[in-house]
Protein backbone atom coordinates (compact mmCIF):
# COMPACT_ATOMS: atom_id res chain seq x y z
CA UNK A 1 0.00 0.00 0.00
CA UNK A 2 3.08 2.33 0.36
CA UNK A 3 2.88 3.25 -3.31
CA UNK A 4 -0.05 5.09 -3.16
CA UNK A 5 -0.19 8.39 -3.95
CA UNK A 6 -1.07 11.04 -1.09
CA UNK A 7 -4.72 12.69 -1.36
CA UNK A 8 -5.22 15.78 -3.14
CA UNK A 9 -7.43 18.49 -1.65
CA UNK A 10 -8.33 22.31 -2.64
CA UNK A 11 -10.76 25.13 -1.18
CA UNK A 12 -12.31 28.19 -3.28
CA UNK A 13 -14.58 30.63 -2.25
CA UNK A 14 -14.62 32.23 -5.57
CA UNK A 15 -17.73 33.87 -6.75
CA UNK A 16 -19.41 31.85 -8.84
CA UNK A 17 -19.83 28.02 -9.92
CA UNK A 18 -17.34 27.96 -12.94
CA UNK A 19 -14.40 30.30 -11.08
CA UNK A 20 -14.77 28.22 -8.26
CA UNK A 21 -14.33 25.04 -10.83
CA UNK A 22 -11.51 26.34 -12.30
CA UNK A 23 -9.87 27.16 -8.80
CA UNK A 24 -10.41 23.18 -8.11
CA UNK A 25 -8.97 22.13 -11.36
CA UNK A 26 -5.69 24.07 -10.71
CA UNK A 27 -5.45 22.58 -7.51
CA UNK A 28 -5.75 19.15 -8.98
CA UNK A 29 -3.23 19.06 -11.82
CA UNK A 30 -0.88 17.49 -10.03
CA UNK A 31 -3.46 13.94 -10.58
CA UNK A 32 -1.35 11.65 -12.06
CA UNK A 33 -3.55 8.14 -13.30
CA UNK A 34 -1.91 4.92 -12.22
CA UNK A 35 -2.07 1.20 -14.16
CA UNK A 36 -4.47 -0.96 -11.69
CA UNK A 37 -5.50 1.69 -9.53
CA UNK A 38 -8.61 4.24 -9.25
CA UNK A 39 -9.49 7.59 -7.94
CA UNK A 40 -12.24 8.94 -5.72
CA UNK A 41 -13.29 12.29 -5.52
CA UNK A 42 -14.49 14.39 -2.59
CA UNK A 43 -16.98 17.20 -3.32
CA UNK A 44 -18.67 19.64 -0.91
CA UNK A 45 -20.12 22.93 -1.86
CA UNK A 46 -22.37 25.33 0.51
CA UNK A 47 -25.83 25.93 -0.57
CA UNK A 48 -24.87 28.84 -2.41
CA UNK A 49 -24.13 26.31 -5.44
CA UNK A 50 -26.78 24.07 -4.84
CA UNK A 51 -27.86 24.31 -8.19
CA UNK A 52 -24.80 23.96 -9.37
CA UNK A 53 -23.70 21.28 -7.93
CA UNK A 54 -24.02 18.62 -10.96
CA UNK A 55 -21.91 21.06 -13.59
CA UNK A 56 -18.86 21.42 -11.24
CA UNK A 57 -19.26 17.58 -11.07
CA UNK A 58 -19.08 17.54 -14.56
CA UNK A 59 -16.49 19.98 -15.51
CA UNK A 60 -13.92 17.60 -12.73
CA UNK A 61 -15.16 14.59 -14.41
CA UNK A 62 -14.50 16.17 -17.82
CA UNK A 63 -11.12 18.18 -16.86
CA UNK A 64 -9.19 15.45 -14.34
CA UNK A 65 -10.75 12.46 -15.61
CA UNK A 66 -11.78 11.26 -12.49
CA UNK A 67 -15.27 9.09 -12.54
CA UNK A 68 -16.07 8.25 -9.27
CA UNK A 69 -17.57 11.21 -6.80
CA UNK A 70 -19.48 11.55 -3.48
CA UNK A 71 -20.01 14.55 -1.71
CA UNK A 72 -22.98 16.48 -0.38
CA UNK A 73 -24.40 20.36 0.07
CA UNK A 74 -23.91 21.79 3.21
CA UNK A 75 -24.44 25.49 4.36
CA UNK A 76 -20.96 25.38 5.88
CA UNK A 77 -18.15 23.44 4.10
CA UNK A 78 -14.20 23.05 4.63
CA UNK A 79 -11.31 22.58 3.21
CA UNK A 80 -7.46 21.92 4.76
CA UNK A 81 -7.70 25.18 7.48
CA UNK A 82 -10.31 27.09 5.66
CA UNK A 83 -14.17 27.16 6.06
CA UNK A 84 -16.81 28.74 3.94
CA UNK A 85 -20.46 29.76 5.41
CA UNK A 86 -23.07 31.57 3.84
CA UNK A 87 -21.31 32.39 0.59
CA UNK A 88 -20.43 30.27 -2.66
CA UNK A 89 -17.98 27.62 -1.58
CA UNK A 90 -16.30 24.17 -3.24
CA UNK A 91 -14.04 21.98 -1.40
CA UNK A 92 -12.39 18.96 -3.16
CA UNK A 93 -10.20 16.15 -2.26
CA UNK A 94 -9.10 13.17 -4.53
CA UNK A 95 -7.84 9.86 -3.44
CA UNK A 96 -5.97 6.91 -5.09
CA UNK A 97 -7.16 3.70 -4.22
CA UNK A 98 -6.26 0.01 -5.59
CA UNK A 99 -8.85 -1.58 -8.26
CA UNK A 100 -12.03 -2.16 -6.87
CA UNK A 101 -11.16 -1.13 -3.07
CA UNK A 102 -14.31 0.94 -3.22
CA UNK A 103 -17.80 1.02 -4.54
CA UNK A 104 -19.92 4.47 -4.80
CA UNK A 105 -23.25 3.72 -3.35
CA UNK A 106 -26.56 4.94 -5.36
CA UNK A 107 -29.00 6.96 -3.57
CA UNK A 108 -31.57 4.73 -1.46
CA UNK A 109 -34.56 5.83 -0.20
CA UNK A 110 -36.49 3.44 2.26
CA UNK A 111 -34.96 0.25 2.30
CA UNK A 112 -31.62 -1.40 1.95
CA UNK A 113 -33.21 -3.79 -0.30
CA UNK A 114 -33.25 -1.00 -2.77
CA UNK A 115 -29.40 -1.55 -3.49
CA UNK A 116 -28.68 -3.05 -6.74
CA UNK A 117 -27.95 -6.42 -7.74
CA UNK A 118 -24.35 -5.42 -8.53
CA UNK A 119 -23.63 -3.44 -5.31
CA UNK A 120 -24.92 -6.23 -3.41
CA UNK A 121 -22.18 -8.31 -5.42
CA UNK A 122 -19.09 -6.08 -4.40
CA UNK A 123 -20.31 -6.18 -1.41
CA UNK A 124 -20.24 -10.10 -1.08
CA UNK A 125 -17.22 -10.68 -2.55
CA UNK A 126 -15.44 -7.26 -1.00
CA UNK A 127 -16.93 -7.64 2.46
CA UNK A 128 -16.39 -4.02 3.41
CA UNK A 129 -15.79 -2.60 7.09
CA UNK A 130 -16.07 0.69 6.56
CA UNK A 131 -18.25 3.55 4.85
CA UNK A 132 -18.70 7.29 3.79
CA UNK A 133 -22.18 8.39 3.61
CA UNK A 134 -24.48 11.29 3.08
CA UNK A 135 -28.17 11.55 4.05
CA UNK A 136 -31.25 13.69 3.37
CA UNK A 137 -32.41 14.87 6.96
CA UNK A 138 -35.67 15.49 5.76
CA UNK A 139 -36.09 11.91 5.19
CA UNK A 140 -37.15 10.30 8.12
CA UNK A 141 -36.17 6.70 6.84
CA UNK A 142 -32.17 7.95 6.70
CA UNK A 143 -31.20 6.67 10.43
CA UNK A 144 -32.82 3.35 9.78
CA UNK A 145 -31.10 3.27 6.65
CA UNK A 146 -27.63 4.07 8.13
CA UNK A 147 -27.84 0.75 10.74
CA UNK A 148 -29.38 -1.26 7.96
CA UNK A 149 -26.61 -0.73 5.48
CA UNK A 150 -24.26 -1.16 8.24
CA UNK A 151 -25.81 -4.54 9.39
CA UNK A 152 -26.00 -5.42 5.57
CA UNK A 153 -22.23 -4.87 5.62
CA UNK A 154 -21.77 -7.43 8.92
CA UNK A 155 -18.42 -9.28 8.80
CA UNK A 156 -20.16 -13.07 8.90
CA UNK A 157 -17.26 -14.57 10.63
CA UNK A 158 -17.02 -11.93 13.14
CA UNK A 159 -20.64 -10.98 13.84
CA UNK A 160 -19.69 -6.76 13.45
CA UNK A 161 -21.71 -4.50 11.75
CA UNK A 162 -19.91 -2.58 9.41
CA UNK A 163 -18.63 1.28 10.24
CA UNK A 164 -20.23 4.30 8.86
CA UNK A 165 -19.36 7.91 9.09
CA UNK A 166 -20.38 10.92 7.14
CA UNK A 167 -23.43 13.89 7.63
CA UNK A 168 -26.70 14.64 6.74
CA UNK A 169 -27.25 17.72 4.23
CA UNK A 170 -27.57 20.83 5.92
CA UNK A 171 -29.15 23.60 3.45
CA UNK A 172 -31.37 26.62 3.20
CA UNK A 173 -31.79 25.04 -0.51
CA UNK A 174 -32.15 21.96 -2.34
CA UNK A 175 -30.59 18.77 -0.16
CA UNK A 176 -28.67 17.31 -2.71
CA UNK A 177 -25.85 14.49 -2.28
CA UNK A 178 -23.45 13.53 -4.81
CA UNK A 179 -22.69 9.64 -5.73
CA UNK A 180 -21.44 9.73 -9.16
CA UNK A 181 -24.38 11.48 -9.94
CA UNK A 182 -26.47 14.38 -8.34
CA UNK A 183 -29.20 12.93 -5.83
CA UNK A 184 -31.13 13.78 -3.00
CA UNK A 185 -34.36 12.42 -0.82
CA UNK A 186 -32.30 9.28 1.15
CA UNK A 187 -28.62 7.77 1.70
CA UNK A 188 -25.65 7.81 -0.77
CA UNK A 189 -22.43 7.20 -0.32
CA UNK A 190 -19.18 4.75 -0.47
CA UNK A 191 -17.89 2.06 0.88
CA UNK A 192 -14.00 0.53 1.30
CA UNK A 193 -12.63 -2.49 1.37
CA UNK A 194 -10.37 -3.69 3.71
CA UNK A 195 -7.33 -3.06 2.10
CA UNK A 196 -8.23 0.30 2.86
CA UNK A 197 -6.80 1.74 6.05
CA UNK A 198 -8.60 4.10 8.13
CA UNK A 199 -8.69 5.83 11.73
CA UNK A 200 -11.49 7.73 12.84
CA UNK A 201 -12.47 10.13 15.97
CA UNK A 202 -15.86 11.51 17.50
CA UNK A 203 -15.63 14.84 19.34
CA UNK A 204 -19.09 15.55 21.24
CA UNK A 205 -17.77 19.02 22.70
CA UNK A 206 -19.79 19.00 25.95
CA UNK A 207 -19.07 18.48 29.58
CA UNK A 208 -21.40 16.15 31.66
CA UNK A 209 -23.11 18.13 34.41
CA UNK A 210 -24.01 15.60 36.72
CA UNK A 211 -24.29 11.34 36.72
CA UNK A 212 -26.69 9.87 34.41
CA UNK A 213 -29.91 9.30 35.74
CA UNK A 214 -32.56 6.50 34.69
CA UNK A 215 -36.20 7.61 33.59
CA UNK A 216 -38.50 6.40 35.33
CA UNK A 217 -41.91 7.69 34.07
CA UNK A 218 -42.56 9.53 30.39
CA UNK A 219 -44.63 10.04 27.48
CA UNK A 220 -43.35 9.87 23.66
CA UNK A 221 -40.19 13.03 24.10
CA UNK A 222 -41.80 14.92 28.03
CA UNK A 223 -39.20 13.31 30.65
CA UNK A 224 -41.53 13.02 33.83
CA UNK A 225 -39.38 11.59 36.37
CA UNK A 226 -36.14 10.83 37.06
CA UNK A 227 -34.79 7.65 39.44
CA UNK A 228 -38.26 8.61 41.18
CA UNK A 229 -38.34 12.26 41.40
CA UNK A 230 -39.71 15.22 39.77
CA UNK A 231 -37.49 15.62 36.41
CA UNK A 232 -37.03 19.41 37.34
CA UNK A 233 -36.17 18.71 40.44
CA UNK A 234 -33.16 16.29 39.29
CA UNK A 235 -32.14 18.61 36.66
CA UNK A 236 -31.98 21.87 38.82
CA UNK A 237 -29.76 19.67 41.24
CA UNK A 238 -27.06 18.71 38.18
CA UNK A 239 -27.26 22.77 36.69
CA UNK A 240 -26.08 24.08 40.10
CA UNK A 241 -27.89 27.34 42.02
CA UNK A 242 -27.00 29.56 39.33
CA UNK A 243 -28.67 28.07 36.61
CA UNK A 244 -31.32 26.70 38.35
CA UNK A 245 -32.69 30.62 39.83
CA UNK A 246 -32.63 31.60 35.79
CA UNK A 247 -33.91 28.54 33.86
CA UNK A 248 -33.92 30.94 30.41
CA UNK A 249 -30.48 30.63 30.58
CA UNK A 250 -30.29 26.78 29.35
CA UNK A 251 -31.39 27.46 26.21
CA UNK A 252 -28.80 26.35 23.74
CA UNK A 253 -26.31 25.80 26.84
CA UNK A 254 -27.21 22.82 28.79
CA UNK A 255 -29.32 19.47 26.86
CA UNK A 256 -29.68 16.13 27.70
CA UNK A 257 -27.56 13.33 26.61
CA UNK A 258 -28.40 9.70 26.00
CA UNK A 259 -25.60 7.50 26.91
CA UNK A 260 -24.70 4.78 24.30
CA UNK A 261 -25.43 1.22 25.19
CA UNK A 262 -22.42 -0.95 25.32
CA UNK A 263 -19.90 2.06 24.47
CA UNK A 264 -16.39 1.47 25.79
CA UNK A 265 -15.73 5.89 24.69
CA UNK A 266 -18.68 7.39 26.94
CA UNK A 267 -20.17 8.02 23.96
CA UNK A 268 -23.73 9.79 24.01
CA UNK A 269 -26.26 11.17 21.98
CA UNK A 270 -27.55 14.91 22.59
CA UNK A 271 -30.59 16.43 22.46
CA UNK A 272 -32.01 19.73 22.50
CA UNK A 273 -34.23 21.07 25.70
CA UNK A 274 -37.33 21.67 24.41
CA UNK A 275 -39.44 22.91 26.79
CA UNK A 276 -40.19 23.07 30.84
CA UNK A 277 -43.38 22.60 32.83
CA UNK A 278 -42.28 24.85 35.89
CA UNK A 279 -45.97 23.24 37.43
CA UNK A 280 -45.50 19.95 36.65
CA UNK A 281 -41.96 19.69 36.99
CA UNK A 282 -41.49 17.46 33.49
CA UNK A 283 -38.90 18.28 30.97
CA UNK A 284 -39.29 17.84 27.31
CA UNK A 285 -36.71 17.29 24.91
CA UNK A 286 -35.80 16.88 21.09
CA UNK A 287 -36.51 13.36 21.10
CA UNK A 288 -38.49 10.27 21.75
CA UNK A 289 -38.38 9.00 25.32
CA UNK A 290 -38.64 5.31 26.87
CA UNK A 291 -38.56 4.69 30.89
CA UNK A 292 -35.37 2.55 31.50
CA UNK A 293 -33.54 4.71 29.45
CA UNK A 294 -30.50 6.59 30.84
CA UNK A 295 -29.85 10.71 30.53
CA UNK A 296 -27.41 12.83 31.77
CA UNK A 297 -27.54 16.88 31.04
CA UNK A 298 -24.50 18.30 29.66
CA UNK A 299 -23.28 21.58 28.86
CA UNK A 300 -21.76 23.28 25.43
CA UNK A 301 -19.10 26.09 25.25
CA UNK A 302 -16.71 27.34 23.12
CA UNK A 303 -13.93 26.04 26.17
CA UNK A 304 -15.22 22.77 26.68
CA UNK A 305 -15.91 22.31 22.83
CA UNK A 306 -12.04 23.46 21.78
CA UNK A 307 -10.60 20.98 25.18
CA UNK A 308 -12.39 17.84 23.92
CA UNK A 309 -12.00 18.53 19.44
CA UNK A 310 -7.61 18.79 20.72
CA UNK A 311 -8.24 15.61 23.14
CA UNK A 312 -9.94 13.87 20.07
CA UNK A 313 -7.50 14.54 18.04
CA UNK A 314 -4.48 13.84 19.90
CA UNK A 315 -5.48 10.80 20.92
CA UNK A 316 -6.42 9.72 17.41
CA UNK A 317 -2.60 11.08 15.80
CA UNK A 318 -1.14 9.14 18.71
CA UNK A 319 -2.73 5.72 17.27
CA UNK A 320 -1.74 5.97 13.55
CA UNK A 321 1.70 4.59 12.74
CA UNK A 322 1.88 7.29 9.49
CA UNK A 323 1.31 10.34 8.16
CA UNK A 324 -2.63 10.09 7.09
CA UNK A 325 -2.73 10.50 3.08
CA UNK A 326 -6.12 12.45 3.31
CA UNK A 327 -8.57 13.46 5.77
CA UNK A 328 -12.71 14.02 5.57
CA UNK A 329 -14.07 15.90 8.51
CA UNK A 330 -17.89 16.13 9.23
CA UNK A 331 -18.93 18.55 11.98
CA UNK A 332 -22.17 19.65 12.98
CA UNK A 333 -23.98 23.02 11.69
CA UNK A 334 -24.17 24.52 14.78
CA UNK A 335 -20.07 23.90 15.42
CA UNK A 336 -17.89 26.36 13.16
CA UNK A 337 -18.31 29.73 13.99
CA UNK A 338 -21.24 29.99 16.20
CA UNK A 339 -19.11 28.02 18.42
CA UNK A 340 -15.58 28.34 17.73
CA UNK A 341 -16.15 32.18 17.18
CA UNK A 342 -15.01 32.95 13.81
CA UNK A 343 -15.14 31.26 10.69
CA UNK A 344 -12.00 28.97 9.85
CA UNK A 345 -11.41 28.37 13.72
CA UNK A 346 -12.40 24.96 14.09
CA UNK A 347 -11.33 23.47 11.16
CA UNK A 348 -7.78 25.17 11.58
CA UNK A 349 -7.53 23.84 15.24
CA UNK A 350 -8.11 20.11 13.44
CA UNK A 351 -5.21 21.49 10.94
CA UNK A 352 -2.75 22.39 13.52
CA UNK A 353 -2.76 18.92 15.27
CA UNK A 354 -2.97 16.82 11.93
CA UNK A 355 -0.05 18.60 10.28
CA UNK A 356 0.04 19.02 6.55
CA UNK A 357 -2.70 16.48 5.67
CA UNK A 358 -5.33 16.97 2.64
CA UNK A 359 -8.51 17.45 4.49
CA UNK A 360 -12.58 18.27 3.10
CA UNK A 361 -15.74 18.03 4.96
CA UNK A 362 -18.75 20.13 5.23
CA UNK A 363 -20.70 21.05 8.42
CA UNK A 364 -24.28 19.29 8.74
CA UNK A 365 -27.76 18.26 10.06
CA UNK A 366 -26.22 15.74 12.06
CA UNK A 367 -23.07 13.09 11.95
CA UNK A 368 -22.85 9.86 11.51
CA UNK A 369 -19.94 7.62 13.69
CA UNK A 370 -20.40 3.97 13.94
CA UNK A 371 -23.47 3.99 12.08
CA UNK A 372 -24.98 5.83 14.74
CA UNK A 373 -26.55 9.45 13.90
CA UNK A 374 -25.35 12.33 16.44
CA UNK A 375 -25.53 15.90 16.78
CA UNK A 376 -23.23 18.75 17.99
CA UNK A 377 -20.77 16.40 17.37
CA UNK A 378 -17.22 16.63 15.17
CA UNK A 379 -16.45 13.09 13.10
CA UNK A 380 -12.92 12.95 12.32
CA UNK A 381 -11.71 9.92 9.28
CA UNK A 382 -8.16 9.27 8.41
CA UNK A 383 -7.15 7.72 5.33
CA UNK A 384 -3.91 5.65 6.32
Amino acid sequence: MSDLQPFISVVSDADTWSAAAKDLETGLAELRPQGGRQFLGFLYVSDALAEDFGSIVSYLRQKTGVQHWIGSVGMGICGNAQEVFQRPGAAVMVGDFEKDAFRVVPMIGQAVDELDAETKAWMAHAMPPFGVVHGDPMNAAVPGLVEGLAQEMENAVLEVPGFLVGGLTSSGAAHYQLADDVVGGGLSGALFAPSVEVATGLTQGCQPLGPAHRVTDCMENVIMTLDGEAALDVFKEDIGELLARDLGRVVGYVHAAFPIVGSDTGDYVVRNLMGIDPERRWLAVGGMVETGDQVMFVRRDPAGAEADLRSMLEGLMARVPSRPRGALYFSCVARGPGMFGSEGQETALVQEVLGDVPLVGFFGQGEISNARLYGYTGVLTLFL
